[in-house]
């Protein structure tokens, strides 16, 4: 089945920025529809960026407001691993959260921003923004 493996999360003060990465291995059939979520302490889940295959198409979550860029590597198609990024700038007290890396074997658009469409997910990764 594979993993979802995240990285680069950390301590970073206000106005810096910070690129997460997810390392996606073992679905080998066509890629999907992945996403970052995040969950801030005593909030629920939220949706902040997803990235379809092949023609990358981005959507992100209001809060983003142009500050964060998600991109996608899908190497090869005998390469079953792939990588999801997240480009942070002019970070935020606010954006204080554990980031989630997810993934959904449809490449619809439909519900990209749902979180129980995602049948795939990381462990998460910790990000802290001090003010």
């Amino acid at each position: 089945q594979g993993q979802l493996v995240e990285s680069g999360g950390g301590l970073v003060q206000a106005g810096d920025s910070l690129r997460l990465s997810c390392e996606a291995s073992g679905r080998r059939f066509d890629r999907g529809v992945m996403a970052w979520f995040r969950q801030a302490p005593g909030k629920e889940r939220e949706f902040v960026a997803a990235i379809t295959p092949f023609n990358f198409k981005t959507y992100y979550g209001d809060f983003v407001a142009g500050r964060f860029t998600i991109s996608r590597n899908d190497g090869s198609r005998d390469n079953a691993k792939n990588t999801l990024y997240l480009q942070m700038t002019n970070m935020r007290p606010e954006d204080t959260a554990v980031y989630f890396c997810a993934e959904r074997p449809s490449q619809s658009e439909i519900e990209i921003r749902a979180e129980a469409t995602y049948d795939r997910w990381g462990q998460g990764t910790q990000v802290t923004v001090s003010s």
